[in-house]
């Protein structure tokens, strides 16, 4: 008869995987294509055809995902968007334009929501 402890080994982490989220462009009348243009190249780092079609997509759909990343950078991003200030090229542009954040679903993402 063994008395030894016998050790167990799991193939598999119990650690879930980080939960992608997504920085959302949400439309506005305040605040011109060229705003958004500049905007979007400069705090996301978009090129020039990119930022015209994000500029074209939140104004004809009323938002558009900009960025998927973990949390701590989306609300960095979103956060920035918000404080990026007023459209000086349009006289009633009060302040930024409004980004949230949200969980970004994947196809076949099967996680359960928070």
């Amino acid at each position: 008869m063994s008395t030894g402890t016998q050790t167990r080994t799991d193939t598999k982490p119990d650690t879930d995987q980080p939960r992608a989220w997504n920085v959302v462009l949400l439309d506005d009348d305040d605040h011109t294509y060229e705003y958004v243009i500049r905007m979007v190249q400069e705090l996301f780092a978009y090129g020039p055809e990119k930022a015209f079609r994000a500029a074209q997509s939140v104004d004809e759909h009323g938002r558009v995902v900009l960025l998927t990343t973990h949390k701590e950078h989306a609300e960095l991003k979103r956060d920035q968007v918000l404080a990026y200030g007023k459209d000086a090229l349009l006289a009633r542009s009060q302040g930024s334009m409004s980004a949230v954040i949200e969980p970004a679903e994947f196809e076949g993402d099967d996680s359960p929501a928070d």
